[in-house]
Order: C-alpha cells, then sequence, then structure tokens
C-alpha cells in the first residue's frame, strides 16, 4: 500500500540503514533496495510464508519473528543505529487471499487467524473457550461492535452444543447482529477483532513505537501505516505526545515535554483514486510519518 510515498516518506539515502518490519510480499522492501547503493536493509516478518518472497539480494536481511523483538534481534546483529523504519500493518494480500489461513470473510474456512503458525492461540480457541465477558471486550475493544455483549451471550449459548469452526459457522451464529445492507463491513470488523487478540496486535504496535525511538538515530524517519482507528490513534498520540494517551505533558514553564518525534504529516496520508480502483483494501489504509528528535 502507498509504495511509493511510503519509500519517499522514508528519505531512503543510498548508504543507510533502513528496517522494514512488516516484509511480507517483499513490495516495500524492493523499493526501498531500488534506492539503496551500498546501505542495508533488515526486514522482519514472524509468517513463515515470507521466506519465499526474499530474493538473493545480500543487502537484505531477513529476521523471522515479529517486530516486537525489534530492538533485540537488531542488536543481536550488532545493528546499533537506523536512518528509518517502514511499517505497513495489517494483513498481507497474501494472507488474505489464502483460504486456509482464516483472515478473509470471503472464504469458508478454519478459524485461525494466526500471523505466526507456531503459536497456540487461534480464533477457534478464543470464540470456544474465552468467558463471555472476555468475547464481549474483544468484540467491543477491537471491533466497535455495538452488538457485542448479545453475539457473546449468543456464541456461548451455541458452543454449549457445538464447537464453533468455520468462518462459515461463527457467521451462521452471528448473522441476525448484523445490520441490513451492512453485512459484510459487520462480518470485517467481527474478523478484525478475532485476529487482533489472535495476534495481540495492538501491544504489538505500542512495543514496536517505544523501540523505535532507541533503534532510529536523530532524524531518522519512522513510516507507520495503518488501518483501523485503534492502530492511528495509538501511531498519532504516540508521535504527537510521545505517550499513547495523546496528552502532551509540560514543563513548570508550560514547555512541552517527553516529545521523541516530529510529525512530518500534519494529516495522515491516504491512497489515490488510482490505487483504490486497483487495489480496494487499500481504502482504509493511512500513512503518518515522523522525525525523530
Amino acid at each position: 500500500m502507498l509504495l511509493g510515498p511510503a519509500v519517499d516518506g522514508l528519505d531512503v539515502h543510498t548508504e543507510g540503514v533502513y528496517v522494514d518490519v512488516t516484509f511480507g510480499g517483499g513490495g516495500h522492501s524492493t523499493e526501498i533496495l531500488n534506492r539503496l547503493g551500498n546501505g542495508k536493509l533488515f526486514a522482519f516478518d514472524q509468517d513463515k510464508d515470507a521466506l519465499a518472497n526474499v530474493g538473493a539480494d545480500t543487502r537484505i536481511v531477513l529476521i523471522p519473528h515479529n517486530f516486537k523483538y525489534l530492538a533485540d534481534k537488531l542488536a543481536e546483529l550488532h545493528v546499533v543505529e537506523v536512518d528509518g523504519l517502514l511499517a505497513d500493518l495489517g494483513v498481507s494480500s497474501h494472507q488474505f487471499d489464502v483460504a486456509e489461513r482464516g483472515f478473509s470473510i470471503r472464504f469458508n474456512a478454519d478459524l485461525d487467524m494466526r500471523m505466526d503458525q507456531s503459536q497456540l492461540l487461534t480464533a477457534r480457541d478464543i470464540l470456544n473457550y474465552y468467558p463471555e465477558q472476555e468475547l464481549m471486550r474483544v468484540f467491543r475493544e477491537y471491533g466497535e461492535l455495538n452488538s457485542a455483549r448479545k453475539m457473546a451471550t449468543e456464541i456461548v449459548r451455541v458452543r454449549g452444543e457445538k464447537f464453533i469452526e468455520t468462518s462459515d459457522e461463527l457467521k451462521s451464529v452471528v448473522s441476525r447482529f448484523a445490520p441490513r445492507a451492512k453485512e459484510n463491513t459487520f462480518y470485517a470488523q467481527l474478523f478484525q477483532a478475532l485476529r487482533i487478540e489472535v495476534n495481540d496486535e495492538l501491544a504489538a504496535l505500542k512495543t514496536l513505537l517505544e523501540q523505535a525511538v532507541q533503534v532510529l538515530k536523530k532524524g531518522g524517519r519512522l513510516v507507520v501505516i495503518s488501518y483501523h482507528s485503534l492502530e492511528d490513534r495509538l501511531v498519532k498520540n504516540f508521535i504527537n505526545s510521545g505517550n499513547f494517551e495523546g496528552e502532551i505533558q509540560k514543563d513548570f514553564f508550560g514547555k512541552p515535554i517527553g516529545l521523541v518525534f516530529k510529525s512530518i504529516t500534519r494529516k495522515p496520508i491516504v491512497p489515490d483514486e488510482k490505487e483504490v480502483e486497483v487495489n480496494p483494501r487499500s481504502r482504509s489504509a493511512k500513512m503518518r510519518i515522523a522525525e525523530k528528535l
């Protein structure tokens, strides 16, 4: 998503050191490499399927771990500072398009939704074992669904008779709560909520942003593309205030303290009409760019 603008935002120097913490299909990494001379690129991806997208370029090192381990994994490679960091959050097109991964509402598949296939927790586990109050929390906080309480109650009732195993079974259980003519949006929010819980995405994002402050050199660029308001709010608040609550702290004289970034984008950058037409999934993308102080 936002391929050109995202890499432009990194302000790539030919001898620089950069990190793409969401390698995925390798699109952003390839564009970064196109602009590098003898620089270095470190790419993170916890999905083993991403390994197939790595070419033979010696300037790139793929680190097969979640980006929440950013600082430790770079330290193991004796990388102290980097010139830029890019994060394209959310689910990759490959993950959406492989039915058995369970991310997409388009397919009837097992309720998996793990980005890291080695972890144990799946969406199926959440639906069949979480207490009712915890299900309600997931649906309300991560899906922002008004019917969270009623859905949680219905799921607990149904699973008492038969486990909920597949996407279609889940949609059948909650279909009566879907607003008319907005069914796809409703199911997308529901699947988003489960995916965030399965992969602990918001906690990982917070850890990433805090560690970005550690690894970026002064003047280094941070580029983050988010796909829903929960992610974008965390990114915006951290860039603008240095904390996730968005509360700017001030000293005795009223001068802001605790700021770690200068925002380069007053408003988030969004895809143009041409990109949305080619890739409808990009419609919800918002990109923010910041420079370390």
